[in-house]
């Protein structure tokens, strides 16, 4: 499997009650199949897979697929603590016919590269299917190195990785040494980078409620190769990028699902959704991106 476009790693709707929202879901799915993004990820931390249950993440999986079918790639992700864990999540994926899944590091355990490594090879042999790594230490706690990409880099099922370590020198060390690892953007302010070193693909939540914009900037720098158009996109994100950040990350994106009239829901505790001076700001912030994202694609900046 190539990775190439957009990835949307999806939300998981909530009803009021707080338990999985399926047709909603499914809306979720529709939407984004409409707008032409080019894989969907389920069982992501945007999809709130910590605060899941595991037949919870079997089940949305199963029903991930029976929604999409055969119309976009769909990516499980296997992140769990304990390896038997990742490993039932791994052959699940495999049982339901997805395309991929998502092996990251076991967070709060801080293994080694080696046992990371290890980790990531118990996963693969389990499931013997395309592999996207995800190094995210800011949530994993440990990062993924050179000694860890030697090693897991030699499986001809790791095709991808997620980079979302804000590292420019991973980036660099990923683009260089390990060339046969496609790069995807995991670090969306990154992301104009990313397509300057050859990534073809990113894996970005905003896509859940954005995805024409942040097609517009895959197309313009991976298939127009127009890095000036790409650059005049990316400083129009950049506001939303950055109030991404603010802390409440799943919240804004679920926020932003509702602002374009999807059901999302709450988010499961601990966390707490945005409140109403948040909404606003981000609503501001999602029309400003809209309309001058739309100008430049439209070439109405020309004349600018």
């Amino acid at each position: 499997m190539k990775f190439e476009g957009i990835y949307t790693p999806a939300i998981t709707p909530l009803d009021e009650s707080g338990q999985i929202d399926r047709k909603a879901f499914a809306a979720v799915l529709e939407s984004l199949i409409e707008a032409k993004v080019h894989g969907i990820v389920v069982g992501g931390s945007t999809g709130e897979y910590y605060s899941q249950t595991s037949q919870e993440r079997f089940d949305l999986a199963a029903y991930a697929k029976d929604v999409i079918g055969n119309r976009l790639a769909l990516i499980v992700g296997t992140g769990a603590t304990r390896t038997e864990d990742s490993v039932e999540y791994a052959k699940a994926a495999k049982a339901i016919g997805a395309d991929a899944i998502l092996v990251s590091t076991p967070p709060y355990a801080l293994p080694t590269e080696r046992e990371n490594a290890v980790h990531a090879l118990t996963v693969d042999r389990a499931a013997n299917m395309p592999i996207m790594l995800y190094n995210y230490p800011a949530r994993m706690g440990v990062m993924m190195g050179e000694e860890y990409f030697s090693r897991v880099g030699k499986s001809k099922n790791v095709v991808a990785i997620k980079e979302s370590s804000g590292e420019m020198a991973n980036l660099h060390l990923l683009a260089r040494k390990f060339p046969h690892i496609a790069l995807s953007c995991g670090w969306d302010d990154q992301a104009l980078e990313f397509f300057a070193w050859g990534a073809r693909s990113w894996v970005c939540a905003g896509s859940n409620f954005l995805p024409k914009e942040h097609v517009a900037l895959y197309e313009a720098c991976v298939i127009e190769k127009n890095f000036d158009k790409g650059r005049a996109i990316m400083s129009a994100m950049l506001p939303l990028m950055d109030f991404l950040e603010c802390g409440k990350f799943v919240q804004s994106i679920k926020h932003g699902c509702e602002i374009i009239g999807l059901k999302a829901g709450s988010v499961r505790a601990p966390l707490r959704p945005l409140n109403s001076d948040e909404k606003r700001t981000l609503e501001t912030v999602v029309a400003t991106v809209k309309r001058t994202v739309g100008q430049i694609t439209s070439g109405a900046n020309r004349h600018a």
